[in-house]
């Protein structure tokens, strides 16, 4: 009986629907946004506050990892043949995409690589679950998961979901592309024609979706997204993690003694990228490409990770790789 007790998984607490927070929050989704106060004592009722999720928040990979472990997750033969199937599989619709709004195909499909390993790899909260366990028990960015709960219940109206079943990350993405509810609700686009934005299912409205996002994002099509860089023996190194702050141009990281190559003009703005790789620090230099893809998930590892894998991908895309090697 006490080795049954121990291996028996530990009940979630439930939301404390009787806090003052918690109170005002229901209060107001009723008053100022028209839901009936049933639904929402139903939705609540069902609420768990969820210890794994304020873990999970403390420990991302971004923050954790070096660069060179990090690109380690995401830049494998597994990872990438699986994009270029991917690729194959949804080419024509990735393609009319890339043709209508200028973000390329295999940029699409590293996003969704590394998201979620095309699809496959979701996540398993309650969306309701850890957005509430956010708003409410973690106070570093409460302000900002109480909105997204709030947005969760006002997509969930507008699509017609049913927010007890919505599941994602520990953060509260959704589906394949991983949007908050407030990006879902901002850049989801109907890509099917079918009269609805479906992130969840509907490859043709995900794939647009994401393209979406990047075009209001500013992406400049056919531009360059990054390129590595080298110092002049006699420039002065930075120290510290990169501001992800478009302050510099080309010229200007040139005069600094910032050594690279691209075709873009001395005025085009420019980021200088520092990363910890395997043998000492490894330097890149962003364009406005590369900070589009921050705005995606605000991290110059993720950025970089999206970028290196689309590389890989097209060029997976053009030499057929021959079967899938292990992760």
């Amino acid at each position: 009986l006490q080795a049954a007790a121990l291996l028996s998984p530990v009940a979630a607490p439930a939301l404390d629907t009787a806090r003052p927070d918690v109170r005002a929050f229901m209060d107001d989704l009723v008053s100022k946004d028209g839901f009936e106060q049933a639904y929402v004592r139903g939705v609540f009722g069902g609420v768990e506050s969820k210890q794994g999720i304020l873990d999970a928040m403390s420990r991302p990979a971004e923050k954790v990892k070096p660069w060179f472990e990090y690109r380690a997750i995401f830049l494998t033969p597994r990872r990438i043949s699986a994009g270029v199937d991917f690729y194959r599989a949804h080419e024509a619709r990735l393609r009319e995409i890339s043709a209508s709004t200028g973000i390329p195909a295999e940029i699409i499909t590293a996003i969704l690589g590394v998201e979620t390993f095309y699809g496959t790899r979701t996540g398993s909260f309650r969306a309701v679950d850890a957005l509430s366990t956010l708003a409410f028990d973690y106070p570093p960015r409460s302000d900002f998961f109480r909105s997204e709960l709030r947005h969760l219940f006002l997509l969930a109206r507008e699509e017609q979901l049913d927010i007890g079943t919505l599941t994602g990350s520990y953060a509260g993405a959704m589906g394949p592309p991983q949007f908050i509810p407030s990006s879902y609700r901002a850049y989801a686009v109907d890509g099917s024609g079918d009269g609805r934005r479906d992130l969840l299912k509907n490859w043709d409205d995900i794939v647009a979706s994401i393209a979406n996002y990047f075009a209001r994002h500013n992406w400049q099509p056919g531009q360059p997204v990054a390129t590595r860089a080298e110092f002049a023996r006699d420039a002065i190194r930075p120290t510290g993690p990169t501001e992800l702050v478009m302050k510099d141009t080309v010229g200007s990281l040139a005069r600094q003694g910032v050594q690279f190559t691209t075709d873009l003009p001395a005025t085009a703005p420019a980021l200088l990228v520092t990363l910890k790789g395997e043998d000492g620090d490894e330097y890149w230099v962003g364009f406005q490409n590369y900070y589009t893809i921050t705005r995606y998930n605000r991290s110059t590892m993720y950025a970089l990770a999206v970028f290196e894998l689309s590389e890989a991908i097209a060029a997976g895309i053009r030499t057929p790789m021959a079967g899938a090697a292990s992760e």
